[in-house]
C-alpha cells in the first residue's frame, strides 16, 4: 500500500476544557465530504464525551464510527486499548476518509504518535496532523508556565507566584508536539488576551506553528484535515519533557464520578459547580443532569469557576433520567466528601 492510500489521522489535543469535543461536534456536522470516524479517550471511565458525539451522530459519522477508549490514558495503554481500536475502525464498511483522535485533557501527544509506529498499522496509517487547541483566556492569565527560568525570577520577586504543577509541562508537551494551534474562546480573552496567549505560545514553540482563534469550535475543515504531516516520521521536531523512558502517570490527577438527583432548577446546580472551582480548586467537571418538567437533557461543561450548559437532546424513550458529573482536579485537590457536600450528592465511584 502506497503512502497515498494511508488512511490518515488528526490527533488533537489539548487542555482540560479547550474546546476539543466542541470542535470534533463541528467537524462531524460539516466535515468537508469526508466519512469520519472518531476515537474519544475519557479520563475516568464515565463516556460523558463519547455520549455527547454519539448524540449529533449523522450519516458522514454514524454512531458505529465513534468508539471511547474508557480505561486510562491513551499514551498509556496503546497496546491493550489504542491499537485494537484502531484496526476495528480500519476494518469497517463503507471504510472512513479520515479519522479524529480526541485525547484526555491530560495525555501526552508524543508516546500517541510512536504508537504509528506498530508494525500493523504503520504500512495503513497516516498522522496527517496534531491540533492543540488552547484556551486563549487561561493561556493569557498565565496557567502554564512555558519558562521555568522566568516562573523562578517571579517566584523570587513575588511570593504569590504559584509554583510549577503538572499541568505546564502537558501544556509544553501539547504546544511542542503541534501542528497546528487552535486559540479557542478568543472572545472572553479580548483583544490583549489573545495577544499575550499568542506570544506564550510563540516562545514554548520549538519550530514557527500556525495560531488560528476559533470561538465555539467553527473553523474550515480545510483547515483542520489535509495537513499531510506525516507526524510519525518527523518525531524529532517534537520535543517532549518526557523523550526517553516513558514514566507518565497520571498519579497528580484524579477524578471521581457523581450521580446526581433529578433537578429543580439548573442554576442551582450550576452555582454548586462554581463552587467546586472556588473553594475546592476543582480543574474540569463535564456531564449532565435531569431537569424536573424538562423533556430534555442538560448537558453541564465547567473549566474552573466558568460554567456553560444547555440542554442538547431528549431523554429517551426508558432512559432513567440519572444525572452524572465528572469531577477532574489535581491528585491533592480531590476531597470525595468536600465535593459530595457542595454537590449535595454522594460520589459513587473514583478512577485515577
Amino acid at each position: 500500500m502506497t503512502d497515498l492510500a494511508k488512511l490518515p489521522v488528526t490527533v488533537i489535543t489539548g487542555f482540560l476544557g479547550s474546546g476539543k469535543t466542541t470542535l470534533i461536534r463541528q467537524l462531524m456536522q460539516n466535515p468537508g465530504g469526508k466519512r469520519l470516524a472518531i476515537v474519544v479517550n475519557e479520563f475516568g471511565d464515565v463516556g460523558v464525551d463519547g455520549d455527547i458525539l454519539k448524540s449529533c451522530a449523522i450519516p458522514d459519522c454514524p454512531e458505529e464510527n465513534i468508539m471511547e477508549l474508557a480505561n486510562g490514558c491513551i499514551c498509556c495503554t496503546v497496546a491493550d486499548d489504542f491499537i485494537p481500536t484502531i484496526e476495528a475502525l480500519m476494518a469497517l464498511e463503507p471504510r472512513p476518509d479520515h479519522i479524529l483522535i480526541e485525547t484526555s485533557g491530560l495525555a501526552l501527544p508524543k508516546p500517541l504518535l510512536k504508537a504509528f509506529d506498530w508494525p500493523d498499522i504503520r504500512s495503513k496509517i497516516t498522522v496527517d496532523g496534531v491540533i492543540a487547541l488552547a484556551d486563549a483566556e487561561a493561556v493569557a492569565a498565565g496557567r502554564f508556565a512555558p519558562n521555568v527560568a522566568a516562573v523562578d525570577a517571579q517566584r523570587a520577586a513575588d511570593d504569590s507566584i504559584d509554583h510549577e504543577t503538572p499541568l505546564s509541562e502537558v501544556f509544553e508537551d501539547q504546544i511542542s508536539c503541534a501542528d497546528l494551534i487552535l486559540l479557542t474562546k478568543p472572545d472572553l480573552a479580548g483583544p490583549d488576551g489573545v495577544a499575550k496567549a499568542k506570544a506564550i505560545i510563540e516562545a514554548e514553540a520549538p519550530r514557527p506553528l500556525p495560531v488560528v482563534e476559533v470561538a465555539e469550535g467553527v473553523v474550515d475543515p480545510r483547515i483542520i484535515l489535509g495537513l499531510e504531516a506525516a507526524a510519525e516520521d518527523d518525531m524529532d521536531a517534537r520535543p517532549s519533557h518526557h523523550d526517553g523512558p516513558h514514566d507518565h502517570d497520571h498519579e497528580d490527577f484524579e477524578s471521581i464520578v457523581v450521580d446526581i438527583p433529578e433537578q429543580t432548577d439548573p442554576e442551582h446546580l450550576v452555582r454548586a459547580v462554581e463552587a467546586l472551582a472556588n473553594t475546592q480548586n476543582i480543574l474540569r467537571v463535564k456531564g449532565y443532569a435531569a431537569v424536573v418538567g424538562k423533556p430534555m437533557r442538560l448537558l453541564v461543561q465547567a473549566v474552573g469557576a466558568r460554567v456553560r450548559h444547555q440542554y442538547d437532546r431528549p431523554w429517551q424513550a426508558g432512559e432513567v433520567r440519572q444525572g452524572r458529573l465528572v469531577v477532574i482536579a489535581e491528585h491533592d485537590d480531590i476531597n470525595t466528601e468536600s465535593i459530595q457536600s457542595v454537590l449535595g450528592v454522594k460520589a459513587v465511584e473514583a478512577a485515577e
